[in-house]
């Protein structure tokens, strides 16, 4: 056993179950996430008013990142594998007792996230001397020994962890979230490394007729024919702050190898002339797909928004529709108007924005009053 493992086993604590707060408490924060699930399992509650005012609860805000594919989505449901499901567990074997996580952006099988946020609340009291309540765990503590227990599942991993007051909710405090799809196009098989990484559209796309569709979307609106028939939210208004769509160097999982490759460079060149995308005629070297990104950013979306969208925009791209359906489509408030949805695997949660001070660095035990950014990743926004 390595010494973080020891240490980790020594300072485990109990903690009570948190309960999950009502969103009548938080109205003025409420908001309709993009993705729903089936009927979540029932977890034990206490009293949140007892909890929220107890001074030797620490709650913390933690970032997550993940492989969606490998989830039956981010919520916890009975007999399946799912994000909050698997982070509980580790808090578990962390802490000592269960925990409940709130989750700021609930996501469908197979969405990924390079930023989901949560919370958690944890009550640090000693196993050597029961009833002993303990300074709070310094945040790095925290996210070193959950990604402790969580690096044997290899697909999801905490990215970063802050304190907050005990009033300070994941979901309800997030002022914006913004989303990224990823579209591979070109008639080409996926790379092995790709698959269940984007959407693969075989058809050439019109990237200008994309973006003029993107304009027509933009803004305050009924999003009615861009609402999944499940949706459970109370109105289909929202206001879509940004939706644009580029053309976007390949991101592959190894370094690709292009015209300009040293290892192309002893090729004879007569054996390039001619050749698109950059040695797609050398034994060997994998012909490049066009790489797009759709980024979609609002303060919270429909069930199943984005993927709609998508679906509408990619149709666009391949001129199955023009600029002017877009148009009759957003007015026919319904969804049986809209294409067909864009695949799960091609979407993933980039980022959920707070309105919070920097971070102050301090020690978790002195910084139960404050609080500090959650995420430290910057938004890509172009």
């Amino acid at each position: 056993m390595t010494e973080f493992a020891k240490r980790i086993s020594e300072c485990s604590e109990q903690a009570s179950k948190i309960p999950e707060e009502k969103e009548e408490d938080h109205q003025n924060y409420s908001v309709e996430e993009e993705e729903e699930y089936p009927e979540e399992v029932p977890e034990t509650r206490t009293v949140t008013e007892v909890m929220s005012t107890n001074k030797r609860i620490q709650r913390y805000l933690i970032a997550v990142e993940y492989i969606g594919t490998r989830f039956s989505g981010s919520q916890k449901q009975l007999n399946c594998r799912t994000v909050v499901g698997v982070l509980e567990e580790a808090f578990h074997k962390f802490i000592g007792q269960p925990v409940s996580i709130s989750l700021s952006s609930r996501t469908d099988a197979g969405v990924h996230a390079a930023s989901n946020v949560c919370h958690v609340d944890v009550e640090r009291i000693s196993k050597r001397k029961p009833g002993e309540v303990l300074p709070p765990h310094d945040s790095s503590v925290v996210r070193r020994a959950v990604n402790h227990f969580l690096q044997s599942e290899g697909d999801i991993m905490v990215t970063d962890v802050r304190c907050v007051p005990s009033d300070f909710h994941a979901r309800f405090r997030a002022q914006e979230r913004t989303y990224f799809y990823r579209i591979l196009s070109g008639p080409e098989p996926l790379s092995v490394f790709e698959k269940d990484r984007a959407w693969h559209v075989t058809e050439e796309l019109d990237l200008r007729a994309m973006q003029e569709a993107c304009k027509v979307l933009v803004g305050c609106h009924d999003f009615s024919s861009f609402r999944a028939s499940g949706c459970q939210a109370n109105s289909p208004i929202r206001t879509l702050d940004e939706l644009h769509v580029s053309e976007v160097v390949s991101t592959a999982l190894f370094p690709s190898i292009n015209q300009d490759s040293p290892v192309l460079s002893s090729i004879d060149n007569s054996s390039k002339l001619g050749m698109p995308n950059g040695g797609s005629n050398v034994f060997g070297i994998r012909k490049k797909h066009r790489s797009y990104e759709v980024i979609a950013r609002a303060r919270s979306f429909l069930y199943h928004q984005v993927r709609l969208i998508v679906g509408v925009l990619k149709a666009v791209g391949t001129g199955e529709l023009t600029v002017s359906d877009v148009e009759r489509i957003l007015k026919a408030k319904t969804v049986t108007a809209a294409s067909p949805m864009a695949p799960a695997c091609g979407l993933s949660l980039g980022f959920v924005k707070y309105d919070l001070p920097e971070d102050d660095q301090t020690d978790a035990a002195e910084s139960l009053e404050t609080c500090p950014d959650p995420v430290s990743r910057k938004r890509r926004l172009q």
